[in-house]
């Protein structure tokens, strides 16, 4: 589609499901890239109540929307609504990005791997044999633990404030990589010692998006040549990450993360990779406009 404002009766129908949605960057950066390799579709966000999930889900089948992303709080819950869900999903076990697929709807999850994608661009940061510190055990954490861990990572120690969510969190995982060193502990004041071998340290929590710190937790005995990643990105510098910063650490918000996955959530629509940089360039357009 080479102009963007026009909508026929062929132009394909996108978009994200989440409640709220209105703060989303989704649709800035997936219409750019959709304008720019001249796709006749539109991406746009629904606004789904958790009680009219699975309505929504029988309306957008019915009037045949090509895909969507999934975002809070229906990542979990949309699973057992969903016709088939891939071994991103399961292994994750959530779902970002739904593909409709001649009336069913296959859930995926592209979100790990975009972790993975924005250490490596981001960081210069290949895992492959490195230690994590590994901060959260929630939905986010999961996923990331599972694209570490098919990264090859050598070991992950996950901190959370409750140590019985952290463990279950690492033993739904021993079974699957038993190569891996894992281990699931509190994250609380006697946690630094933990990080002082760490090569890369992830926070998978929202922390940090009002501008508090990790109660628990410190760089200080982090080793020189360890690198910091925040899934944050609103701030686009979080206390965490000025922390690093002090400490002359090498780090990354998670804005290449938001990028990464919507990357690989358009090649799995359109069978085709967006344009190099192309969502990363209409976020930063969109961010400078705000700014002025």
């Amino acid at each position: 589609m080479n102009d963007k404002s026009v909508i026929t009766g062929k132009t394909r129908i996108y978009g994200i499901l989440g409640c709220p949605v209105t703060h989303s960057l989704s649709p800035v950066m997936q219409n750019a890239a959709l304008h720019e390799a001249a796709v006749d579709a539109i991406y746009v966000p629904f606004c789904v109540e958790p009680d009219q999930l699975s309505a929504a889900l029988s309306g957008l089948r019915a009037l045949g929307v090509c895909g969507f992303n999934v975002t809070i709080p229906h990542k979990t819950v949309i699973m057992p609504l969903l016709d088939k869900l891939a071994p991103s999903a399961v292994q994750a076990g959530a779902v970002n990005t739904v593909v409709n697929q001649g009336g069913q709807l296959i859930g995926h999850n592209t979100d790990g791997d975009g972790l993975v994608r924005s250490l490596v661009k981001d960081l210069n940061c290949d895992v492959g044999g490195s230690k994590v510190v590994l901060v959260g055990a929630g939905g986010a954490a999961r996923g990331a633990l599972v694209a570490l861990c098919r990264a090859g990572v050598k070991s992950v120690v996950v901190l959370n404030r409750t140590v019985a969510v952290a463990e279950g969190l690492i033993g739904s995982f021993r079974s699957s990589f038993p190569q891996i060193m894992l281990h699931g502990t509190a994250l609380d004041g006697q946690s630094g010692q933990l990080v002082s071998d760490a090569d890369l340290l992830i926070n998978a929590t929202s922390l940090g998006m009002a501008g508090e710190k990790i109660d628990g937790l410190t760089l200080a005995l982090l080793p020189d040549h360890a690198k910091v990643y925040d899934m944050v990105y609103n701030p686009p510098l979080t206390p965490l990450l000025l922390d690093a910063r002090n400490r002359g650490l090498q780090a990354a918000n998670g804005l290449g993360m938001l990028v990464a996955q919507g990357e690989l959530a358009f090649s799995l629509w359109h069978g085709i990779a967006p344009a190099n940089d192309i969502m990363q360039k209409a976020l930063s357009a969109f961010f400078n406009a705000a700014k002025a």
